[in-house]
């Protein structure tokens, strides 16, 4: 007889696997047979796109009348920047300075009123006691070295709002009483910006006459003379009007 062929009679399984409804194509074909749904990947942000800055009818007919290639003398600067603003109230007209570098600061008295007051507080344990409590009402502080171990407590109230005094500044002195004559008639510390060499300048309002606003500029400009590069000068509703640097 001949040989006999060994038949295997082992019962095997079959191993069924069931997709869920919500396998991809992909899965059913046999690309993917986890027997698990992917977690599909989150559509990336679309970014949206910027906002074009539209300007209104005025501000489009006085910019009309600005020569943006010309840099004009103080005069006729001024003269044009109150003619362009269009304000129904007495609106302030601002320097707007781009500096050599920055961290810069000037010190100066103007002519003439810029509009703004300032108030000017000297340190007594009474205004301590106030600014202790969160009550702030100044915008310059002056004090006498005596009271700087008490104000350095305050260190974190004062700082951040740029009213610790300052012997750079001049607002640790021995005789306060004068220093807050001074800062109240005119004289004022200006900075630029903190990480910017920029610079913006309150001039005066657009309702002073055209040369108590001129002496005010040829005040700023003299005291930054050689440490600019731009100058420029608006109202609070006005085009921005390029001036000469001399």
């Amino acid at each position: 007889m001949g040989s006999k062929k060994n038949t295997d009679m082992t019962v095997k399984e079959d191993t069924v696997k069931i997709l869920s409804n919500k396998a991809s194509a992909d899965e059913i074909s046999g690309n993917n047979f986890s027997g698990e749904s992917e977690t599909q990947a989150e559509p990336q942000a679309v970014a949206k796109p910027k906002k074009v800055r539209s300007r209104g009818q005025k501000y489009g007919m006085v910019r009309s009348q600005v020569d943006k290639t010309k840099a004009y003398d103080h005069f006729a600067a001024v003269e044009l920047i109150k003619k362009l603003s269009y304000t129904k109230f007495d609106g302030s007209i601002t320097a707007d300075i781009v500096l050599r570098n920055d961290s810069d600061t000037v010190t100066l008295t103007f002519p003439h009123s810029t509009g703004k007051t300032i108030r000017v507080a000297i340190v007594d344990d009474a205004l301590i006691a106030q600014i202790g409590q969160g009550i702030i009402e100044f915008d310059a502080l002056i004090t006498s070295p005596q009271f700087m171990p008490k104000l350095a407590r305050l260190a974190k109230t004062l700082g951040p709002k740029g009213l610790m005094p300052n012997p750079k500044t001049g607002t640790i002195t021995d005789k306060p009483e004068l220093k807050k004559a001074e800062l109240e008639g005119g004289k004022v510390t200006i900075k630029s910006e903190k990480k910017a060499p920029l610079m913006h300048v309150t001039l005066g309002k657009t309702s002073m006459e055209t040369r108590f606003l001129v002496e005010n500029l040829t005040t700023l400009t003299d005291a930054l003379k050689g440490r600019m590069l731009k100058l420029t000068i608006s109202a609070t509703m006005s085009p921005s009007v390029k001036v000469a640097i001399v």
